[in-house]
């Protein structure tokens, strides 16, 4: 019965998050295409497969994925107030709201360290991804 009543919400807010990281990734990969290492990677006569892939693909999932932390706390917190509200669920997000209207300090400064505890965890998180996607990026050679 629970799983019933949360698959809504659930997919209210994975909806919202797939239509914004989708208009992050289309702008992303045509800005990327118009670039002039693709069209030089299309004169030398690679197929397009190998030009998204190999070239596009990278250089444009790196500004995806830099966007990403700003995007998941938007959508966590923002999303997570109103999805709250609207199914009338018991969450962080209602809770902080509720908090700051009754001037309860200390529950608003702790659901204000969960979320900054959430974005540092998905920030590191991103800084590892960065790596994993392109390897020629090295934050040891930075210090």
């Amino acid at each position: 019965d629970y799983f019933w009543h949360i698959t809504l919400p659930v997919l209210a807010s994975t909806i919202s998050a797939f239509a914004t990281l989708t208009l992050l990734t289309k702008n992303s990969f045509l800005d990327e295409i118009k670039k002039q290492y693709v069209i030089t990677a299309k004169a030398k006569g690679l197929s397009e497969s190998r030009v998204l892939y190999g070239h596009v693909f990278r250089n444009a999932m790196l500004i995806v994925i830099s966007g990403f932390p700003a995007l998941f706390i938007g959508v966590f917190f923002g999303g997570s107030l109103i999805i709250e509200t609207l199914f009338s669920l018991d969450g962080l997000g209602r809770l902080g709201f509720e908090a700051a209207v009754a001037r309860d300090y200390p529950v608003v400064f702790g659901t204000l360290f969960a979320f900054s505890l959430i974005g540092l965890v998905v920030g590191i998180l991103t800084d590892l991804t960065y790596v994993f996607i392109d390897p020629r990026i090295d934050f040891e050679a930075r210090g």
